[in-house]
């Protein structure tokens, strides 16, 4: 990324068919703390990195809850993820009020990726620099988006966004098939290997990182830092016990035998 004659505002196009200040907050989310979100079929685990800047100071909170059956995992700058989720908060509540009932996913989606393209297309107005994964559960089911500062949405059965991220994805690549039929506790497990995955060789603990559940009959909550902890210790011991039944199975093997010469 580098300054050019044709990214001074967002509604300017570059020859190449580019809106540079559109692309530069895509730059932003990727450099966020990582945000991971998978799915089955009756519920849906967001997790986020959540280092604090200094040992003086809180972290910043990465996951919202919108309603009791949405919640949001963002990456890239807090201050606009924060925004954006007392805008979807105030969706959710406006449309309960008038319909009595609860928003479904897939509207409210549309609804923020509309107002992110405003942005995208006003000279006063800059691109929202945070993506978001939107975690929700309605008649259709469950459902996970990722919406982008370009506007953009996208549906996926999981997703990695924020920085390191790409080691999260290939990690979810290889397991994905199974999430759908997984149980809520497997969801989680996937979620916090794959937040393991982006922390390049850190230990994992649970005083950097958030995980939140929503599902069927199970309203949209934040786990706290015991539970989380408990299911990092008890995951590590397993791993730990596979290791070792490996390493007696390679003892107990015998030495090929030599080739007749």
């Amino acid at each position: 990324m580098f300054r050019n004659q044709y990214d001074t505002d967002v509604t300017t196009w570059s020859p190449q068919g580019r809106l540079f200040q559109v692309e530069y907050a895509m730059e932003a989310v990727k450099q966020g703390s990582a945000a991971i979100g998978l799915r089955s079929k009756t519920y849906i685990v967001l997790a986020s990195v959540n280092k604090a800047n200094s040992e003086l100071s809180s972290h910043q909170k990465k996951i919202f809850k919108v309603d009791d059956h949405i919640g949001v995992a963002i990456a890239g700058l807090t201050a606009d993820g924060r925004v954006l989720s007392r805008y979807l908060r105030s969706e959710c509540i406006n449309y309960s009020f008038t319909y009595e009932s609860p928003l479904p996913v897939g509207r409210l989606v549309v609804q923020l990726a509309d107002k992110a393209q405003v942005c995208t297309q006003r000279s006063w107005k800059r691109p929202y620099g945070v993506g978001l994964l939107v975690a929700g559960l309605d008649e259709s089911g469950a459902h996970l988006y990722y919406n982008c500062p370009s506007g953009n949405y996208f549906e996926y059965q999981a997703f990695a966004i924020g920085s390191r991220s790409q080691a999260a994805k290939t990690y979810l690549e290889r397991k994905f098939e199974s999430f759908m039929d997984s149980s809520r506790e497997d969801l989680i497990k996937h979620a916090l290997f794959a937040i393991k995955e982006t922390l390049q060789g850190e230990k994992l603990t649970s005083s950097i990182c958030t995980v939140a559940v929503v599902g069927v009959e199970e309203p949209f909550h934040i786990l706290d830092q015991k539970t989380i902890q408990e299911l990092i210790e008890s995951f590590e011991i397993r791993e730990e016990e596979v290791a070792d039944e490996g390493a007696a199975m390679q003892e107990q093997s015998p030495e090929p035998a030599p080739m007749d010469i």
